[in-house]
């Protein structure tokens, strides 16, 4: 029977994700085996997740996904020691209204799963009042167990001190406490941290930051603190349907933001990946029925993309006879031209209509329901598509029939419909899931 912990916190770049991986890798050397989740839509921590633990971490989303596709996902962790969910934004963060199974919080999955939250507190610039920031967390939703608070960037032991008696008097248990000059961190940018293939040295950082926790917190107290836990039934897997039967996949620093759990559905629906690298200038496979182009950073690879001949014009041949679909940044490659952010303009695949632009930045974030007004790869028109939308581009031209009437978390009608022409679909959204 595993042990299940959420590492959730008031607020964003708190250190959540740090704390997640130093406590998996640290367990992990201690001959534990650690199992992680990410609740929400992110799609750069799992891999670091994988990293820190060697086994696979998905997304569970409570706005997206019912109780039997999380409870399927989760099961995996069955065979782990211990289970960690590590939590996007505020523990309480979500949207205004109510999804599939929750609001997409965290508190939605620690609720769920009866697993107890351990907080991420940074009490940069105050003292006592972080002890009630932290008993307000603890108090505001019945069904969401506070295990005790994780304080990161603590500026002296005198301040450590005087928030340490503070939570003590509030009857909270803090674990350990960071201090702030040996902060533990990871590089960076504009859609959220770098993701973990492009960082060589990533087993020295989750080293370094177990060594770090491990010397400030008291690993064992966390532990006894996680509530024993068993999976529960999960057999009707996920709402996914493989978008073909043989898909080839882009797939390099450019083309990476897929959700892991599409690929293991995809899979385990019978479905063949082959991957290749449009940065390598490769084309994809000739005996794949179908393409599929994830999101990324396109914007930051425009001219090599532009130049690489091959890949382009084998993507054009593959689109003469066999669906191509594109996802955000792999929507924009379909386009026909991206302008980057020194608003230098490079040629894309000219597939789609599609002109972005990130000369003038501006960020489209949340959750996205979909009808399909045409079928897309694996998906027919009604189809309604539950997904994501994070990206900094500008729509210079959208000219083709759009693929969607697409909707935000509160209903409202957005203008980033996706569009279609011949073979060739996209979608601002990354897919999490189809309705049932």
């Amino acid at each position: 029977m595993a042990a299940g912990l959420v590492i959730s916190a008031p607020a964003s770049g708190v250190g959540k994700t740090t704390l997640t991986l130093a406590l998996a890798r640290a367990w992990r050397n201690r001959g534990l085996n650690v199992q992680c989740f990410k609740s929400g839509p992110d799609y750069i921590d799992p891999a670091f997740h994988a990293a820190a633990t060697g086994r696979a971490s998905v997304n569970i989303d409570s706005w997206a996904m019912d109780r039997a596709e999380i409870a399927h996902l989760v099961s995996r962790g069955a065979n782990a020691d211990v289970v960690l969910a590590e939590g996007s934004m505020g523990l309480f963060d979500g949207v205004a209204a109510r999804g599939v199974s929750g609001t997409g919080a965290t508190a939605d999955i620690a609720e769920m799963l009866g697993w107890p939250v351990v907080l991420v507190i940074d009490p940069s610039g105050q003292a006592q009042t972080a002890a009630a920031i932290a008993a307000g967390l603890r108090d505001y939703r019945a069904g969401v167990r506070l295990a005790g608070v994780v304080l990161n960037r603590v500026a002296s032991p005198r301040h450590e001190d005087l928030v340490r008696h503070a939570l003590n008097d509030a009857g909270i248990a803090v674990f350990g406490a960071l201090p702030r000059h040996a902060e533990i961190s990871l590089p960076k940018r504009h859609l959220g941290l770098v993701q973990a293939e492009e960082q060589v040295e990533i087993g020295k950082l989750i080293d370094e930051a177990a060594r770090f926790v491990a010397e400030h917190v008291d690993l064992e107290a966390v532990l006894r603190a996680a509530a024993s836990w068993s999976p529960q039934s999960g057999e009707n897997g996920l709402n996914v349907t493989p978008p073909g039967q043989r898909i080839a996949l882009a797939r390099d620093a450019a083309f990476s933001f897929v959700y892991p759990h599409m690929l293991e559905a995809w899979r385990a629906a019978g479905a063949e990946i082959s991957t290749f690298s449009p940065l390598a200038d490769e084309a994809p496979d000739a005996s794949a029925d179908v393409c599929w182009l994830p999101g990324g950073y396109p914007e930051l690879h425009a001219g090599k993309i532009a130049a690489s001949a091959r890949f382009r014009d084998g993507l054009r041949v593959f689109a003469e006879t066999r669906p191509v679909h594109g996802e955000c940044g792999g929507y924009m490659v379909l386009g026909i031209a991206l302008t980057d952010a020194d608003g230098v303009r490079h040629e894309m695949a000219g597939l789609l209509g599609l002109e972005t632009s990130f000369a003038k930045r501006r960020m489209h974030l949340g959750y996205r329901l979909a009808e399909l007004a045409a079928p897309m790869p694996g998906h027919q028109v009604g189809a309604r598509l539950r997904g994501h939308e994070f990206h900094y581009s500008t729509i210079i031209a959208q000219p083709d029939t759009p693929l969607a009437v697409v909707h935000d978390a509160t209903g409202t009608v957005i203008a980033e419909t996706g569009s279609r022409r011949g073979q060739a679909t996209g979608t601002f959204f990354h897919l999490i899931a189809e309705d049932r």
